[in-house]
This record gives structure tokens, C-alpha cells and sequence, in this order.
């Protein structure tokens, strides 16, 4: 099995050595770059012959933060999947960064086999969002529910609708085609359909929007766990 390819960005060089040696012993987990600022990890992705899977990185560095390279890497490196590692724990802060496709969003002090859990669902399933996360998703729904759906005038097909409400309970592409009885392959054309009509450049992205403008009915069993 191929290992994941991990990144870590962080401005604490003890955080990101100790995230390092906590992760070595991960068969399925390979750590491949560290960076000590957004600008550093970029110059770095740039010098990259291969890009890393997935990056762990914080929200408040030097020279470029989190919401900064966040901005630059969905716009210019989509398929390297964030997930960010802070304090800072806020509504604001936490539907802010969703906004901008980060595929997960866990606090500083989560334990290791959260952050092995969490990196190993992301690279599955394109996003993994925790009880606290679901929390706040859902009071962000809340929040909109005061917005007119008016100016959202995305037209979906009945297939695209169905395959969006997977997504949304967290399947992958293997289930979902398997539930519709239809080829991975389909399904991820589906998805592709998806991200470019929803103007969203990764699965984290269209799940946050598909909620936020109510466009899939989630569970509370599959979802708000």
C-alpha cells in the first residue's frame, strides 16, 4: 500500500518534530515535508517534483498564515488536501476556513489517533469533520436559514442531487456507486459536475455549501452524531 504523504506547517519547530516522530512509526502515513510558515511550505510545493497528500498545518504563523496559503493553495494546488491544527476555535474562524475548502479543521491538543483518523478519512473521502466541526456547521445552517436562497440558482439533476446527499453522509465513491448500481467512474464524473457547477474546488467545499444552502437533508444519525 502507498503510503499518504504528509506535510506539516507550523511556526513551532518542536510542534512540527514532535508531530513528525509521533507519525513515523504510521505504516499507512509518510511524512515528506515540513515548513515553517504558509510562504515556506509554498516555495517548498513549488521545488516539489511530487506533491504531498495531505497538509497539517496551523492558523497563526508569520509571513503567510493559514487563511492566506488556504486562499493560494485552493486556488493553485486543489487536489492537496488541508487540514488545519489550531487554538483558534471560533465560529468565525472555523466556517471562514470551511468556506475555503479545508477538507478538516482539529484542535492543537487532538489526540494522535484522531489526527491518524482524521488524515486517513480526508485522503478517503475528501473531508472529515468531527463532532465539534458538526457543531458548528450546524449552527452556520442555522444562519443562513435568514438568507434568501433566491440568488443560488445552481440547477442540479435529479442523479447529481442524489449523489450530493452521499457525499454529504460521508460515503465514497466505491459506496456510492455500489448504492446506485452504477461504475466509481460515473461517480466521479458526477463529482466533477458538482464541483464545477457549485463553482467549489474540492469535495470539502461542496459539502459545506450543500449544507449551508440546504441543498441535501442530512441525517441526524449519519451526520450530527
Amino acid at each position: 500500500m502507498t503510503p499518504i504523504r504528509l506535510a506539516i506547517v507550523d511556526d513551532e519547530a518542536l510542534f512540527r518534530k514532535g508531530m513528525s516522530l509521533l507519525l513515523e512509526d504510521v505504516e499507512d502515513i509518510e511524512v515528506v515535508l515540513d515548513a515553517f510558515n504558509g510562504q515556506d511550505f509554498l516555495d517548498k510545493l513549488g521545488d516539489s517534483q511530487r506533491l504531498p497528500d495531505v497538509v497539517l498545518m496551523d492558523m497563526k504563523m508569520p509571513v503567510l498564515n493559514g487563511i492566506e496559503t488556504a486562499k493560494v493553495m485552493s486556488a493553485n494546488f486543489p487536489e492537496v488536501k488541508i487540514i488545519i491544527l489550531s487554538t483558534y476555535f471560533s465560529k468565525a474562524f472555523v466556517t471562514n476556513m470551511l468556506e475555503l475548502g479545508v477538507a478538516s479543521y482539529l484542535a492543537k491538543n487532538s489526540k494522535i489517533d484522531l489526527v491518524e483518523h482524521t488524515i486517513r478519512e480526508v485522503v478517503d473521502k475528501g473531508f472529515y469533520y468531527s463532532d465539534e466541526i458538526q457543531g458548528i456547521i450546524r449552527e452556520s445552517m442555522l444562519d443562513k436559514k435568514r438568507q434568501s436562497k433566491a440568488s443560488f440558482t445552481i440547477q442540479l439533476t435529479a442523479r447529481e442531487k442524489e449523489i450530493l446527499q452521499l457525499i454529504c453522509e460521508q460515503h465514497t465513491n466505491a459506496e456510492i456507486a455500489k448504492k446506485l448500481y452504477i461504475s466509481s467512474r460515473t461517480v466521479d464524473g458526477h463529482r466533477n459536475n458538482l464541483l464545477q457547477k457549485m463553482n467549489c474546488k474540492n469535495t470539502a467545499g461542496l459539502v459545506a455549501l450543500a449544507i449551508q444552502q440546504q441543498l441535501v437533508k442530512v441525517s441526524p444519525s449519519q451526520f450530527w452524531a
